[in-house]
Parts: C-alpha cells; structure tokens; sequence
C-alpha cells in the first residue's frame, strides 16, 4: 500500500478512522520556516466534523500534535512527525455492518486486496484520513506565502445548482462566510438549503470545488512524466469521493477551435520585463508546466456513498441481504473538501517548487 506522497516535499500518512489516532510524516520542509501553529489549527479547523447543521455529527475537537522537527518555534529541516488523536469514534454504529459490503464503499475492494477490511468507519479508506493531508497542507501553504504563492477554493457548484460565472468575478476571500464555502452568497443559501433537504430526505449529493493558485512563476513542472497538471490531477483524484479533474478550460476545449482557444502571448509595461497573455484558457500550464498565469481548476466529488436508506446488497459470504445504514455521515462532502483541495494542491505546488530549485541548483 502506497503511504506517500511527493518526490520532495512528502507526505506519509497512517491511521484508522476508528483507531487511536491520524498522523503523518512530513519530510523535505525547509529549514528556518516559522511555524505558526494557530495557522495550521485553523486548517484542520476548517476540515473537521460538526462544524454546520450540514456535516456530519461527530464531534472531534481534531487537535494537532507537532512531535518533532520544530525547535523555537521553527522548522529545522529535518521530518515533522504530526498526530490528531480521535475522540469520539462511536465504532457500535457499525456493528450491523459487519460482514455487508455496503454499495459504492471501498468495503468489497479492500476485502478482496487484503483479504479483511476494518468496517468501522471505512478504517483506512475513511475521509477522515485526509486530516494528516490538511496539516501538511498547512506547513506547504506557510512555505509558499514566503515566495508570494497563495491558494485558495471555494464550492463551485452543488448538484445542479452552479455559479455562473468564473473565479475572477468574485471575491474570494467571501468563501468562508457561509457554511457551504461558496463565495457568491446568493448561490450559498440555495446551496445550503438543498443540502438540508436532502440531508432530512435520508440522501446525499454531490458538487464541484474550484482552486485558483496565483503567483506561481513559470517553469514548474516536467515535460514528459510529472507533468504539472498530471500530478495535481493525481493529487485531487486520491481525495476521498473524487471523481473528475479538469483545469483550464477543461472538457469545453473540446469544443473549441483553436483560433479561440489558443492563449495569445502580450508583452506588458511596452519593455519587454514580463510576457503576459491576453487569455488563461490553458489554467496556467502549457506542456506540462507553469507559464506564469494563473493555475485553475475544477475536482467533482461525487455523493456519499453513505444513505440512510434501505439498500439490497451483499455479505461477505456470497449472500444477497439489505442494509440501512446508521451513524453520523456528511449529506454532501464538498464544504468540508474545498480545504482538503487546498491542502493537496500547496503539497504538489511546493514539491515542484522545490524540484524546480534543485534542478536550477545542479544545473
């Protein structure tokens, strides 16, 4: 089982939904970073449970333990071991699913890898591994304001309702004034509202959540493997209910021509110090890497898989059977995702940053 994540900046994580803890190692920080821990405390903050009538109930305070790599309030360069132990599991809400492979779960495909799986929660394949991906997240984001990097993501869309403009037509640092993360507040209360009423219906659904990365300088990125947008396609698509991934202008290039679609190149200032372009269709990535513009793109997440409705199925040995399930679920994970798609686009952003400088280095 793959753990890890980066070629630099790494992330390996462990834990169990329902275990003593979630945790990571991060290695390759740069030294001498300041390590403002409210900060990374607010990270986790955004990501945790019971936090809207619209999540799951579960209350977890989600407090992070830095337990090395940190001396007088800095990062020393060596690896940043993390834990956030869990409190408030309940596992006896998954007592009746024991031996049932509930519908669209990882249940069946873990079972038939590993020849067990840990139903309390999903256990590894839990959403709520994605804590150890925020708090290195965070330690990335505190690298990246050094060099005038910034990300941020907001709710796009929630089933069919969808803001109608791109991200340039809001303000964006609205997106944490409502419980949806949806910087237009019109969109917001309607999003909110059928969120409820599936919530109330037993249901769930899904949505889309939009990443703008600005200040990235030109040159990140590969041109063959590790391409750019191959790796934060890779980085969205390991997040828990992930199913798409498109930057730019995405699937519409499709129906483009390319008169329309191309980026025309501009010299700004009329001396030549910095090439623009007129247009960003191309989210900020040409061949495979940065160009300079900025990187946007979209992640679509599909519904829960958990529904408190009736279900038909299958058990472990073969026998067709029905499940409802119980316990405490999200109606719609996209609020609480829009900080774990932040998170994983600062780990990839900082990892070609600093693959970058160690090219130029050696060079």
């Amino acid at each position: 089982m793959r753990n890890t994540f980066g070629k630099i900046f790494t992330l390996t994580t462990f834990g169990e939904s329902h275990g003593e803890a979630i945790g990571g190692i991060v290695d390759g920080m740069p030294a001498g970073i300041e390590i403002d821990t409210d900060f990374i405390q607010h990270e986790l903050n955004r990501r945790r449970p019971g936090q809207s009538q619209i999540t799951t109930d579960r209350k977890e305070e989600d407090k992070v333990e830095l337990l090395s790599g940190v001396f007088e309030g800095k990062s020393t360069g060596t690896p940043i071991g993390f834990i956030v132990r869990n409190a408030n599991q309940q596992s006896q809400d998954y007592d009746s699913i024991r031996g049932i492979f509930r519908p669209s779960h990882a249940d069946y495909t873990y079972y038939n890898k590993y020849g067990l799986r840990d139903y309390r929660g999903g256990g590894r394949s839990s959403a709520r591994i994605t804590i150890s991906r925020c708090v290195a997240g965070a330690l990335a984001k505190l690298v990246l304001k050094r060099v005038g990097i910034s990300i941020a993501a907001y709710t796009s869309q929630v089933a069919d309702i969808t803001l109608d403009s791109d991200y340039t037509q809001y303000d964006l640092s609205q997106t944490e004034t409502n419980a949806v993360r949806c910087p237009d507040a019109d969109k917001a209360v309607m999003m909110e509202r059928l969120i409820t009423q599936v919530k109330n219906e037993g249901d769930t659904v899904g949505g889309v959540v939009t990443c703008v990365v600005k200040g990235c300088p030109a040159g990140l990125g590969e041109p063959e493997f590790g391409k750019l947008h191959a790796d934060l396609g890779a980085a969205m698509l390991s997040i828990n209910a992930a199913k798409g991934f498109e930057y730019g202008d995405g699937f519409d290039s499709a129906f483009a021509r390319g008169s329309r679609n191309n980026d025309i190149f501009k010299i700004c200032n009329g001396k030549g110090e910095r090439i623009d372009t007129t247009t960003n269709h191309s989210g900020g990535i040409q061949g495979g890497i940065s160009n300079g513009q900025d990187i946007f793109f979209r992640v679509a997440f599909k519904p829960v898989a958990t529904i408190m409705m009736e279900q038909p199925t299958v058990d472990v040995e073969g026998n067709e059977t029905t499940m409802r399930a119980t316990g405490r679920h999200d109606p719609c994970v996209v609020p609480r995702a829009v900080p774990i798609v932040e998170a994983m686009a600062a780990i990839t952003i900082l990892d070609h940053y600093l693959i970058s400088k160690t090219v130029k280095i050696c060079s």
